[in-house]
């Protein structure tokens, strides 16, 4: 009997720990809230981004402010649809997906050189690892530093050849995203300082 009652106890507390990572954080430009709510049993956001910044060398500030610029830390997220006619649900602009809003292709390619075969865009920790993962190339092939945020962000956005060839130089959209991607790391870092992360 009291093996029974443990198991439903075990599967409802999985069960709410799971479901409750499908809800994104609130307060998502304060880096000590996103980590406070997301400190649990199953899963610790702070734990993993350390482990991501161990690895790979990239500040846990400059991960989590790309995390939090492309998804908005939402576990699901996918670009919108295009409207056929105007109205009708078409296909979306990308295959970009999850919290890293990786595409199909960089995402195999992630978990072919990665060694993480079984890795999923939705799961937090594989996310922050992708961001690591790309962030770090990006130093080894472009020389752009770790904690360059902004020239490590206009690389994820355009991908390697893109930021290569210049092609951002005249987007502007794209440099203010870099360019509030980068004010977040710096924001993040400061409030780091101050929840003792």
């Amino acid at each position: 009997m009291y093996a029974s009652v443990f198991n439903r106890v075990v599967a409802i507390a999985v069960v709410a720990s799971v479901a409750g990572c499908a809800t994104p954080p609130s307060h998502i430009n304060n880096i000590c809230s996103v980590f406070d709510q997301r400190d649990g049993w199953l899963n610790n956001w702070h734990r993993e981004a350390r482990s991501a910044e161990r690895k790979y060398g990239v500040p846990v500030p400059v991960l989590m402010a790309t995390l939090r610029k492309e998804s908005g830390f939402k576990q699901h997220a996918r670009p919108p649809r295009k409207k056929l006619f105007g109205f009708i649900p078409w296909k979306r602009q990308s295959s970009a997906y999850g919290y890293s809003q990786a595409l199909d292709g960089t995402w195999s390619q992630y978990r072919r050189e990665s060694g993480n075969v079984t890795a999923r865009r939705s799961s937090f920790s594989d996310a922050v690892d992708f961001v690591g993962w790309y962030h770090s190339k990006t130093a080894d092939t472009l020389g752009v530093a770790k904690n360059d945020t902004y020239n490590l962000y206009l690389a994820y956005y355009f991908g390697w050849g893109g930021y290569k060839n210049g092609s951002w130089r005249s987007n502007t959209s794209v440099k203010r995203y870099a360019r509030d991607t980068d004010q977040m790391a710096r924001n993040y870092a400061a409030q780091m300082q101050k929840c003792g992360s």
